[in-house]
């Protein structure tokens, strides 16, 4: 079998795998307790900490850890909200964001918030303008994906985030940064970025951690009473093995970037030509997009028959993004794009990691044909 599907969830790293193991084994303590067990176990969270901050340049102060992104962005979404409501109930987002963005907002609404939902071009992205147009006296938020999980359509947040910061310095930036990080440039730093959410598992560490970078100076609204931990914005006990992990796995991301971009950009191009190949396939994506990510749809195909042909041929991918799969739908994502049922109800993701090398790709092209030959027979079934 050949896995195609990093951005669902990706295999850990060796070295992540042994260092979980160690520290579950050895450092067993409470972080908030005053013994030495404790202590040591404080130690390693701060040494996490510091090393999460590093790699996004940022303080350790403005790192809280999570169970991993779906916490973040609900803990972005609803405490910022919620804690800034006395200026307005006013809410930027898209109709493309990751569910745990996309229902977050939704509930939000349902308690009396104004959500304006701007529009993506048919790549997917959010143009800078319309934001800013969008803006009005009740606007406490934006909330916009870094990377867009089903189609690595890039949203310019740098551009956004800082002119939000010169025009609208009051208004909340949160970033989705689960499909970016580790694969293309992440710099918050002067970004005008104030949220940005991380998950463990995606970038080769462990599930059930992620994180979430709150701008020093911003308050958020806890989701969770309890303990005093992680500043007093996530109570509950850390997972110290879990987060030493995604530190890890953090730091090997960012140090391996830049050649991995390179890398899976030409593996990109590979796929890009030759979807483009056959007309009866329709691209969602194009090399404007992360490197690691290509999407297409074939209309009149049912995405789980395509899914399962695939399978079939010991190729593994997916359909939407894993979180919305299951539901056998047309994607919201596509329908968001302006893309018809057909094109959001047949879409397959392919999505890549370090490990792939061109042989791989080759034969995942050569699964492809075999795909299509088999289903011919069948074109227009479903349309």
């Amino acid at each position: 079998m050949l896995y195609f599907d990093y951005a669902a969830s990706a295999p850990p790293y060796e070295d992540v795998i042994r260092t979980v193991s160690e520290v579950m084994k050895l450092h067993y303590g409470n972080a908030s307790s005053i013994h030495a067990y404790g202590e040591n176990a404080e130690r390693l969270l701060n040494k996490s900490r510091s090393v999460c901050a590093e790699a996004l340049n940022v303080k350790p102060d403005e790192i809280i850890f999570t169970s991993g992104a779906t916490e973040s962005n609900n803990l972005a979404l609803k405490g910022a909200a919620l804690r800034y409501r006395s200026r307005g109930r006013h809410i930027i987002t898209t109709r493309t964001e990751h569910a745990s963005v996309y229902e977050s907002i939704k509930f939000l609404s349902e308690i009396g918030y104004d959500i304006t939902y701007v529009p993506v071009d048919a790549m997917g992205r959010v143009k800078t303008e319309d934001v800013l147009n969008a803006i009005c006296e009740e606007t406490i938020l934006v909330s916009l994906m870094h990377v867009n999980n089903e189609t690595g359509a890039v949203h310019p947040v740098v551009e956004i985030g800082q002119a939000l910061k010169r025009k609208h310095p009051k208004i909340v930036f949160h970033v989705d940064g689960v499909q970016a990080y580790g694969k293309i440039p992440v710099q918050l730093a002067g970004s005008g970025v104030d949220l940005y959410s991380i998950s463990g598992h995606k970038i080769r560490g462990p599930k059930g951690v992620g994180l979430l970078y709150i701008r020093s100076g911003l308050e958020l609204t806890p989701l969770m009473s309890g303990g005093s931990q992680e500043q007093g914005r996530r109570a509950g006990t850390e997972n110290i093995p879990l987060i030493v992990g995604m530190s890890k796995a953090m730091r090997l991301a960012r140090e391996r970037q830049p050649e991995l971009k390179a890398r899976l950009e030409r593996l990109q191009i590979l796929l890009l030509e030759e979807i483009s190949q056959h007309p009866e396939w329709v691209l969602n994506s194009s090399e404007e997009g992360a490197p690691h990510i290509v999407h297409f749809s074939y209309p009149g195909m049912k995405a789980e028959v395509m899914l399962h042909t695939l399978e079939q041929l010991d190729i593994i991918v997916s359909t939407q993004s894993a979180c919305s799969s299951k539901q056998a739908i047309p994607s919201r994502v596509l329908l968001g794009m302006g893309k018809s049922e057909a094109i959001a109800d047949s879409g397959i993701r392919i999505s890549l990691g370090d490990q792939h090398t061109e042989q791989d790709i080759l034969q995942l092209i050569q699964a492809m044909r075999q795909m299509k030959e088999r289903l011919a027979s069948f074109e227009g079934w479903n349309s």
